[in-house]
């Protein structure tokens, strides 16, 4: 008699949407959310999952967080749950939206978060403080 069975890492992206301002790039973006898991199968039906883990991927600079269980947990069953930042620890900074903004040039700083933005606006689109010109 034959037993075919095998252990896998697998991963899902879980159905969950939350809009949120960058703390990374300050760009509007996304979390997507996934699970990682170890998967035992036998005849390539997947009997138990053990060592799940949550990550939150952002969409507008590709930061990497791993996500608190509870919260990922619930997520997974559905529930209607928003992401804090301290539910977060950052694995993997994304690309950052102001190395892209010094080398253009004419940007401005907001005196009251830091977040470094276009000419084009005068008031911060982060917190909405009135900008001033940056000396960089």
């Amino acid at each position: 008699m034959f037993f075919f069975f095998g252990i896998n890492n697998e991963s899902h992206k879980l159905d969950f949407h939350q809009t949120i301002i960058c703390r990374i790039c300050g760009r509007y973006g996304s979390y997507e959310v996934y699970m990682n898991c170890m998967v035992f199968s036998l005849f390539l039906i997947p009997l138990f999952r053990w060592n799940r883990k949550y990550y939150v991927k952002t969409s507008c600079c590709g930061s990497v967080y791993e996500l608190d269980p509870a919260i990922g947990k619930r997520i997974a069953r559905g529930e209607s749950v928003s992401i804090q930042d301290n539910n977060l620890y950052l694995l993997q900074k994304g690309s950052s939206q102001n190395d892209s903004l010094h080398a253009a040039g004419s940007h401005k700083r907001c005196p009251n978060c830091g977040y470094t933005t276009d000419d084009d606006f005068s008031y911060c689109p982060k917190c909405g403080a009135k900008l001033e010109e940056s000396d960089d």
